[in-house]
């Protein structure tokens, strides 16, 4: 059968490559060899034909004109953006001859690889290039970025990633958005939510801004942020106060009933209020609400665990379901992610058992500019892939100087000359996912999809496992290991899976189906992943790895003591810096804003529409004012990855701090404090 890629004509099933939970089916329609455009796919079971506008104009990416179409030589200094064009051989062996000679002189860890989701296909993001580092002896990398404290939180609580069937969202009666701007971040799930809202169902959402799903609401809380756990206690406190809980869900499911009984007695609602800015009268009506309606879905964001207290964050708000007994009834219960269901054989697709050296060294992908600037030994070589650190690594200003130094050797592979790219030695240009052969799982619904190759490459431009395939190839690795196709590493991946829930469907299924589901069941009755295989109210593991047992509220770190917490969250058109080169995108973002109390707007004289500099110890950011109610007081919210234009100051995360969550590693984007001034013109 003619590839996909090799016809002129026609439309294809493919697959939305972007880090978001949605994960689409699309058709690619094809004229004359090129995209002309993309449409959701109807025929899949959850996203069922619609699709954002990020994906929407993802023609305008794929033939942007400032593409990468060759490999690039740097000619200038860093950060200048001056580069030549060499052949695919040169850049293949200057690379390897380079870490060849710094194995040699100072060993494998003198080499750090950096790299992330901007591409969720699994071969792209973990793949062959985990086990090419692992064979290397590179410096290993924890990539924690965006998800690991809530993940660690809730496996304590629950043990894994496993949450409530989002298509069951349609039966809930109470739907509550805790930190997460669905409107913008997953659009599936409010669609379902609507449909359920058709059905009498009511939507909350908690949020530290109002923004396009808070203003979607029935009803909108501001909570101050990092104070989530606080809620989710006080509501404890109340359910279990006013007879509201499920005794006998808890007493059959649970571990810990008692002791988180006792606990949150020191949770009451005026002590909860004062933490968390949510008035006395609003925690009594959400706590009744909670424990009266069923069936009650809380879908648990990720904003509220970037936060230095973001791990227990999640695992207070995961306990909510059991005191309630949702998790019993269908649309109840709560989603943090659901990546349990589509587990693969990681181990025999990254093979780290080729780490020689069990005592290499991590770096932590939050720490970059620490790392390159203080690590000792040093970080001498720098490669970079599915990622954009100079602009999504926090401390920025950091990671810019750690890029700068002339003794360290960066490839960067992508499909731009991104901000990171400007810094490198080499640029390697890379192919597009619809120019790949990959698989992929949602971290949100049931259903794994493969995406086959629809278009042809463009330029020069391979994939990563290309990449790492010929890295292989001149560093004389075991073909046997590395000189393997697409296809056979997707077969190393499925057809070992001990996954119950695939039912044993492996690559094939994929190509006949295009996508496959996870056979869930229900959860309960059941046994979890957890020590007790109950939901752990109370924690013995916590208590072991130095955590107290039961949710608990602690403050957050930030050690000035500037006036506003500083929250930089996403926005409707980036996902995180994709898209913010493009300039349609751009221009529907239009400007980027930072959102301020009308009563602080009013302190600090400043109207709506002035620039205004945000600044602390780290850097600083100037940004236009949008001044109202959409946050509380003492608070200040900016969206969106914005890239510095020259004489603009608008990055963000010259702003955040490097520090490491209470569990799992994290992002503490959100912990950080600012000072704020008016710009006068």
């Amino acid at each position: 059968m003619e590839s996909y890629a090799t016809q002129n004509d026609g439309i294809f099933k493919s697959v939305c490559p972007l880090d978001c939970p949605d994960q689409c089916g699309l058709l690619i329609h094809k004229e004359n060899g090129k995209v002309i455009k993309v449409q959701g796919d109807p025929d899949h079971p959850v996203t069922k034909g619609s699709i954002c506008n990020k994906v929407r104009h993802m023609t305008d990416r794929i033939y942007a004109p400032d593409r990468l179409k060759y490999p690039l030589k740097r000619i200038g200094p860093k950060g200048e953006k001056k580069f030549e064009r060499i052949t695919w051989d040169e850049a293949i062996r200057t690379i390897a001859d380079k870490w060849k000679k710094l194995i040699k002189e100072y060993g494998p860890e003198s080499i750090l690889p950096y790299s992330f989701y901007g591409n969720m296909g699994i071969l792209s993001a973990e793949g062959l290039d985990r086990r090419f580092f692992h064979y290397l002896g590179a410096s290993k990398l924890d990539r924690t970025i965006c998800n690991s404290a809530g993940s660690a939180g809730y496996r304590y609580t629950m043990g894994g990633s496993f949450g409530m069937d989002p298509e069951n969202t349609i039966h809930s009666k109470l739907i509550i958005f805790w930190g997460i701007n669905a409107v913008s971040t997953n659009m599936h799930q409010v669609a379902l939510a609507q449909q359920a809202r058709k059905n009498g169902a009511k939507i909350v959402v908690i949020d530290v801004h109002k923004n396009q799903t808070g203003r979607m609401a029935d009803w909108f809380i501001p909570i101050l942020p990092g104070t989530d756990s606080a809620l989710a206690l006080g509501m404890m406190h109340i359910l279990f106060k006013e007879n509201l809980a499920d005794e006998s869900f808890m007493e059959q499911y649970t571990v810990g009933q008692q002791e988180l009984k006792e606990h949150v007695k020191q949770y009451d609602p005026n002590t909860v209020s004062v933490i968390t800015g949510v008035s006395v009268e609003d925690l009594l009506k959400l706590s009744r609400m909670y424990g009266e309606i069923s069936p009650s879905f809380i879908r648990i964001g990720n904003g509220l665990q970037h936060h230095d207290n973001g791990g227990m964050n999640v695992r207070t708000i995961a306990c909510l379901p059991a005191l309630t007994g949702q998790w019993l009834v269908k649309g109840g219960g709560a989603l943090k992610g659901n990546s349990g269901f589509l587990s693969f054989n990681g181990t025999a697709l990254e093979r780290p058992d080729l780490l020689l050296n069990k005592k290499t060294r991590t770096v932590n992908m939050n720490q970059l500019g620490q790392a390159l600037l203080e690590l000792d030994p040093s970080v001498l070589s720098l490669f970079v892939y599915n990622s954009n650190p100079a602009i999504v690594a926090p401390e920025a200003n950091k990671v810019k100087q750690g890029l700068m130094r002339e003794d360290l050797f960066t490839v960067v592979h992508d499909l731009f000359l991104t901000e990171t790219a400007a810094y490198a030695d080499l640029i390697l240009p890379a192919s597009a996912s619809f120019e790949n052969m990959d698989f992929y799982t949602s971290y949100w619904h049931h259903y794994m999809q493969l995406q086959q190759p629809v278009l042809e490459k463009y330029g020069e431009s391979k994939s990563n496992v290309e990449v790492f395939r010929l890295l292989a190839d001149e560093m004389n690795f075991p073909e046997e290991l590395f000189a393997l196709s697409e296809a056979d590493l997707i077969r190393e991946a499925l057809d070992h899976s001990d996954n119950l829930y695939l039912k044993g469907q492996g690559y094939d299924d994929l190509k006949i189906k295009h996508y496959i589901k996870a056979e869930r069941g229900t959860l309960f009755p059941g046994k979890l992943n957890t020590p007790s295989g109950k939901i752990e109210l109370y924690s013995e593991r916590m208590e072991k790895d130095g955590y107290p047992p039961l949710p608990t509220y602690s403050l957050l770190l930030e050690e000035s003591d500037l006036p506003f917490l500083f929250v930089p969250g996403p926005n409707h058109n980036f996902l995180n810096s994709t898209f913010a080169n493009n300039r349609k995108h751009q221009e529907l973002e239009k400007s980027p804003k930072l959102h301020i109390n009308i009563k602080d707007a009013i302190d600090y004289g400043i109207h709506n529409g002035d620039t205004v500099r945000i600044s602390n110890h780290r850097g600083e950011c100037e940004l236009i004012a949008a001044t109202g109610e959409k946050v509380l007081q003492g608070v200040l919210v900016s969206q969106g990855l914005w890239t510095s234009q020259p004489g603009s100051k608008q990055l963000v995360n010259t702003l955040t701090p490097d520090r490491l969550s209470d569990m799992g590693g994290g992002a503490v984007f959100f912990s950080g404090r600012v000072k704020m001034e008016k710009i006068k013109k």
